[in-house]
């Protein structure tokens, strides 16, 4: 093939690819134009950098990864969970218990609830999906504090409903504010507490007071992910108990190990149960999940030994803060809020050291990271990378 044929079959391969393109475009166009207008208006929830695609991308062994962004327990699963997830392999061709009656039979009885008050999620976001599947739609309106879990915020905005972001004065939730933000299209109230991604608590005086005063047409739902990393944790059952529009969710994410499982479960009225189970899909908690967390329950020494392990890594991370002088939020979960001047620059740094940090720049905080607790070994590894990087 001569030089003048060879250009002419590349330029019509261009203009071919450049028309397809085109019409590739053209086609999404068309089918955007077509889907709901809040659901292309949302911006995707980002996940932590998996350690496997770090390895990929800056050619590292992944044994030599430390991941302190998605406040996962550093000690993993219970041995108990691991032998019910492995005798659970064995019937992995039944579904599973669509009612999860063994877990909720567990889970009433250690709350001192009823059965009918417990609803099973694949991982406690579940059940804010489902909350929202309840009582969300163009018009309602969902309040959380500024700097809470920004999935409220993408179901909120998926649903078509209205966010109604409150200030946090200190990172803490206002939720006197929040109470005076309600309005007759209210539905939902989110309150993580602990909250994620700053770490800080309401107590029981603030809370006690903000459900006495909630309108009837309101749900209050108070995601307490990280309930087990609490000495003296609020009572917020109390308030199930005597039949308020009330939601407790709690997961089996954190101090369980079970984050890959995706397990989780709220505890609220007979009535709001009714209405969540008609939203979730039929076998939505898969045996494994079931049968690992099921077991769980039952291990207090692994969950003992997690406790320990976070409360000496929190008191590592926040004196080392302490003594270089560097701002930080004082923390009741299993990470910390620091800051450290350009959160995106330091996530980098650490990342070609081979430690996953979480940057903030998406709860509108570009200058902190959020760092996980881990191993012993892990924090101090960590903390020796900050000081190289943040002496630059």
């Amino acid at each position: 093939m001569d030089p003048a044929e060879r250009r002419n079959r590349l330029n019509l391969y261009r203009r071919s690819l450049a028309e397809v393109n085109s019409q590739t475009r053209l086609a999404a166009m068309e089918i955007t134009r077509a889907a709901n207008q809040w659901v292309c208006d949302l911006v995707a929830y980002e996940p932590g950098k998996p350690i496997e695609e770090t390895a990929r991308e800056l050619g590292l062994e992944p044994g030599d990864i430390i991941k302190l962004a998605s406040n996962e327990n550093p000690l993993g699963p219970s041995p108990k969970a691991k032998e019910a997830m492995a005798a659970e392999i064995e019937r992995a061709h039944l579904y599973p218990d669509g009612g999860g009656y063994a877990l909720r039979s567990a889970l009433a009885e250690k709350y001192e609830v009823k059965f009918e008050n417990v609803v099973l999620g694949n991982g406690s976001n579940e059940i804010i999906e489902l909350l929202c599947h309840s009582f969300m739609k163009p018009g309602a309106a969902l309040i959380a504090a500024e700097h809470a879990f920004v999935v409220y915020k993408l179901m909120a905005t998926l649903f078509g409903a209205d966010y109604i972001e409150v200030p946090d004065p200190g990172f803490v939730h206002d939720l006197d504010a929040m109470a005076k933000a309600i309005t007759p299209e209210t539905r939902l109230v989110f309150i993580a507490n602990p909250n994620n991604p700053t770490g800080t608590l309401v107590g029981q005086k603030e809370i006690d007071r903000f459900v006495e005063a909630l309108p009837e047409h309101v749900v209050a739902v108070f995601d307490e992910a990280y309930y087990e990393f609490l000495p003296d944790p609020p009572d917020t059952l109390k308030h199930v108990r005597a039949g308020k529009n009330v939601v407790v969710m709690r997961t089996f994410s954190k101090a369980q190990g079970l984050s890959a499982l995706r397990i989780g479960y709220g505890i609220t009225t007979a009535a709001i149960t009714g209405l969540l189970n008609r939203a979730r899909q039929p076998f939505n908690a898969n045996a494994m999940a079931q049968a690992a967390a099921l077991a769980s329950i039952q291990d207090e020494e692994h969950i003992a030994e997690t406790v320990a392990n976070n409360a000496e890594g929190i008191r590592f991370f926040q004196q080392a803060f302490e003594d270089r002088g560097w701002e930080y939020v004082p923390s009741f979960a299993n990470f910390v809020l620091v800051n450290v001047k350009d959160g995106d620059r330091v996530f980098g740094g650490l990342l070609k050291k081979g430690i996953i940090v979480r940057a903030m720049r998406g709860y509108k905080l570009p200058e902190w990271v959020r760092i996980s607790v881990g191993t012993p070994e892990q924090n101090q590894r960590c903390l020796e990378e900050l000081d190289g990087l943040l002496a630059d």
